[in-house]
C-alpha cells in the first residue's frame, strides 16, 4: 500500500496547468497538462478567466486516470505552485467579480507612482520590495480607481492558485510566499500591513487569512471529489508561489546553493535565513515556502528570449540544439564580440525600460556561431551581474543549480561555471515548480518530517561542471568590459527608442 501511494503537484502556469503524480520514492509516475487562453483587451492588459483554471486543472486530473491510468484512489495529498501576482476579486458569495489581472499586465504605472508618493521609504521597509506594475497591490488600486462599482462589491481577493484551492476545498486563504508577492504583506511580521491599507485608503478586511505553505488546509469537498475522481479524504496542502516552489524542486533550501534558471526571462535565486538581510530593493525579497525563511532573487528580463529572438531572426531554419552546439566552434569571447541582452529593457541590476541590447565589436572575421556564442555569453554575464549583488553583500555560494535552457547544453553549463567561477550542476529529472508542489504535498501528508528530508529523496542532481582556471581568467577580463556596456550604450539606445516612437 505504501508503495502505491501518490501525491499530486499542481503547477498553475500562465498559459497552462500541469499536474504531476509522484510516489514515495520521488519518481514521477504520471503527468497531464492543459492549456488555457490569455485575453489582451487593450495594449498592456493581460487577463484570464479564473474558471478556466479550475476546469483545465480538473480535466488534467481526470486525464491522469483516463489517459495515464493512474489510480486516483491512491492519491493521499495535493499541493500547488502558482503564477504569482494575479488578482482575483470575489464578492460576499465568493463569486468572481471580473477577469483576473495577471502578473504581466502593465496598466498600473500610475498606481505604482501613487504608492511610492504616499509611502516613500516606508514601503520598502514594510514589504522589502519596490512597487512594480506586475505586483498585486497596484492592480487592487487600479480596480478601486477605475472600476469603483466592482471594488465596492469586493469581499476578498485571492491569487490564482489560491482560487483553485478554494474551489477544491471551499476554504479561503493565501500562503506566505504568494502573499509576499502582493507587496501588501509586512514580510517580517507576517501580517497584512495596516499602514499600507491606511495610506492607500484600502480596506484591510479584503485580505485573506494567511497560511504556511506546508499547512493542511483541509480535504477535497464531496462535490469536487465527484467531479474530479479524487477521494474526498485527499489532504490539500496550501502550496507556494511558482518561484518558491521552483526553488524547492531544485533543492535550494540552504544558503550554500543558488538557482540559475534560464527561461524566457532569467532568475538567480537564493535561500535566505536571516530576516535582517537587506538588499535595499536591488533584489526582490520574499517569504519562502519553508516556514520562517525567505528567498531573494534578481531577474534578467530577456534571458532565453534573447537566444530565441536571435535564432528566429538570423537562423530560422536551424534546429535550436544545433545552433547552440555550433557555438562550440567559437572561442571564449566570440572573437571579440560582445552582446548585451537588454532587448526588452532590463529589471536587475538596471531597472530600465528604455535600455536596449547591442552587439559590440562586430568585424568581418565573425560567423554565425560567433554571434550565437556572444549571445550565450552575454546572457550569462547578465546573471553574473545578479551574482555580483550577492557577493557585494558577503554571500558565498558553493554550487549553482542550473535549470531551463542553460541546463540543456554542456557548453552553456561550462560557460556558467567559468563565468560564475563556481560549480554548476543540473537536475536529473527537472520538473521545476511542479516537483516543488509535490514535495510540499509529501511533507504535508507526513511522508517526510520537513522539506530538507524530502529533498534528499525527491531532488536528484546530474553532472557537476567545475570552473577551469584559464577560462575563469579570460571571462573575468571580458566581464569587466561587459560592465561598461550599459552606461556606454544607454544614451544612444534611449535616443534611438525615442526616434522610433
Amino acid at each position: 500500500m505504501k508503495e502505491m501511494a501518490y501525491v499530486l503537484g499542481i503547477d498553475l502556469g500562465t498559459s497552462a496547468v500541469k499536474v504531476t503524480a509522484v510516489n514515495r520514492a520521488g519518481q514521477i509516475v504520471a503527468q497531464s497538462s492543459q492549456e488555457y487562453a490569455i485575453s489582451n483587451p487593450q495594449a498592456g492588459y493581460s487577463e484570464q478567466n479564473p474558471e478556466d483554471w479550475v476546469q483545465k486543472t480538473t480535466l488534467a486530473i481526470q486525464n491522469l486516470a483516463a489517459v495515464e491510468h493512474l489510480d486516483l484512489s491512491k492519491v493521499e495529498g495535493i499541493s500547488y505552485s502558482g503564477q504569482m501576482h494575479g488578482l482575483v476579486l470575489m464578492d460576499k458569495n465568493y463569486r468572481v467579480l471580473r477577469p483576473a489581472i495577471l502578473w504581466n499586465d502593465t496598466r498600473t504605472t500610475a498606481q505604482c507612482e501613487e504608492i511610492t508618493g504616499k509611502l516613500r521609504g516606508d514601503f520598502l521597509k514594510i514589504t522589502r520590495n519596490r512597487p512594480l506594475e506586475g505586483f498585486t497591490l497596484p492592480k487592487i488600486l487600479w480596480v478601486k480607481e477605475n472600476e469603483p462599482e466592482i471594488f465596492a462589491q469586493t469581499e476578498v481577493f485571492l491569487l490564482p492558485k489560491d482560487y483553485v484551492r478554494f474551489r477544491m476545498t471551499g476554504k479561503i486563504g493565501m500562503e506566505y510566499s504568494d502573499a509576499a508577492g502582493t507587496v501588501w504583506l509586512d514580510e517580517i511580521h507576517k501580517t497584512w500591513s495596516k499602514e499600507i491599507a491606511d495610506k492607500l485608503a484600502l480596506p484591510l478586511e479584503i485580505c485573506p487569512p494567511l497560511l504556511e505553505s506546508t499547512a493542511v488546509v483541509g480535504n477535497i469537498t464531496v462535490a469536487y471529489s465527484a467531479i474530479s475522481g479524487l477521494p474526498a479524504e485527499t489532504k490539500v496542502i496550501a502550496g507556494a508561489a511558482d518561484n518558491a516552489a521552483g526553488a524547492i524542486g531544485a533543492g535550494i533550501i540552504s544558503e550554500d546553493k543558488i538557482l540559475s534558471s534560464i527561461g524566457t526571462s532569467g532568475v538567480v535565486l537564493a535561500y535566505e535565513k536571516d530576516r535582517k538581510t537587506d538588499y535595499a530593493g536591488r533584489l526582490h525579497f520574499f517569504n519562502h515556502a519553508i516556514p520562517d525563511s525567505y528567498y531573494s532573487m534578481g531577474v534578467t528580463l530577456a534571458a532565453g528570449y534573447s537566444l530565441s529572438w536571435f535564432k528566429q531572426t538570423f537562423a530560422g531554419q536551424q534546429k535550436f540544439t544545433d545552433l547552440v552546439e555550433d557555438a562550440k566552434k567559437s572561442p571564449i569571447g566570440a572573437k571579440g564580440l560582445l552582446f548585451t541582452p537588454y532587448i526588452v529593457g532590463e529589471r536587475t541590476p538596471y531597472a530600465d525600460a528604455q535600455i536596449r541590447g547591442s552587439f559590440i565589436g562586430m568585424d568581418s572575421r565573425q560567423q554565425l556561431h560567433d554571434f550565437t556564442r556572444a549571445v550565450i555569453e552575454g546572457i550569462t554575464f547578465s546573471f553574473r551581474d545578479l551574482l555580483s549583488i550577492y557577493r557585494s553583500e558577503g554571500k558565498h555560494f558553493v554550487t549553482a543549480v542550473a535549470t531551463g535552457g542553460g541546463a540543456k547544453s554542456a557548453l552553456w553549463m561550462q560557460i556558467q561555471a567559468d563565468v560564475f567561477n563556481m560549480n554548476v550542476v543540473s537536475l536529473e529529472n527537472e520538473q521545476g515548480p511542479g516537483l516543488g508542489a509535490a514535495m510540499l504535498a509529501a511533507v504535508g501528508v507526513g511522508w517526510f518530517k520537513d522539506l530538507a528530508e524530502c529533498s534528499e529523496t525527491f531532488v536528484k542532481y546530474g553532472k557537476v561542471y567545475r570552473p577551469k582556471a584559464n577560462n575563469v581568467a579570460k571571462y573575468d577580463r571580458i566581464y569587466r568590459i561587459y560592465q561598461q556596456a550599459y552606461s556606454a550604450t544607454r544614451p544612444m539606445t534611449g535616443d534611438l527608442l525615442k526616434l522610433d516612437n
